[in-house]
């Protein structure tokens, strides 16, 4: 058996919610502990979701939501399609806020969004997609750590990812960091988003001929 996930319904949750926001989703399992297996998935917008549920995996493997969904203990092998690193394993916590401040700011976002595909931005039509992609971006919440004074910025997309998968609680939200990546610990999971780094080229002189 390479995979069981022995509470069917905590990892059912986790699963559907995935389904939802894109059906072709691909999950990457991971062993993490005794008796308890790291589920990792991309979201559309560029954010890393995690959540740890009983059950054991043979190895670190990546299957379809579906099939896993459905019960397969021995779905189809999918780790070719994986893309991209995950978050280093070592994470510092930088700031604890209240759950409020993080539902504060999807609201806050939801009621933006609807204002201004409503009425323009400053009268002017706006796309949905270039909208979406800029209240994505936009820092939600920042701040400079308690824990060592080092700057935070937490984006849209990371307060969208911890609400739409139900992650957040009532408890409160822990903004973590792991190299370049910035992350939000809820509840029930956490949400991780990459800052894209800026690659810088040296310019060399051509030879005129």
């Amino acid at each position: 058996m390479a995979v069981d996930l022995t509470d069917r319904a905590d990892a059912a949750v986790f699963l559907r919610r995935l389904l939802r926001l894109d059906p072709a989703t691909l999950v990457r399992l991971r062993p993490a502990g005794a008796g308890r297996v790291a589920l990792w998935a991309p979201l559309p917008w560029g954010v890393l979701v995690t959540r740890t549920v009983a059950g054991t995996v043979d190895r670190d493997r990546v299957a379809a939501a579906s099939a896993l969904l459905e019960g397969s203990t021995e779905p189809a092998v999918r780790d070719a399609d994986w893309r991209g690193a995950l978050p280093p394993q070592r994470q510092t916590p930088v700031e604890r806020l209240p759950a409020a401040v993080i539902s504060g700011a999807a609201a806050a976002a939801a009621q933006a969004l609807r204002e201004v595909t409503a009425e323009g931005l400053h009268g002017r039509a706006v796309g949905q997609r270039m909208l979406r992609d800029a209240l994505l971006d936009h820092v939600a919440v920042s701040g400079v750590s308690d824990v060592d004074g080092v700057p935070f910025a937490v984006p849209q997309r990371l307060v969208q990812a911890l609400v739409q998968m139900g992650f957040l609680g009532t408890a409160e939200v822990t903004v973590v960091t792991a190299g370049p990546w910035t992350g939000l610990a809820g509840s029930y999971g956490t949400a991780w988003f990459r800052t894209p780094t800026l690659a810088v080229r040296p310019i060399v002189p051509s030879t005129i001929r």
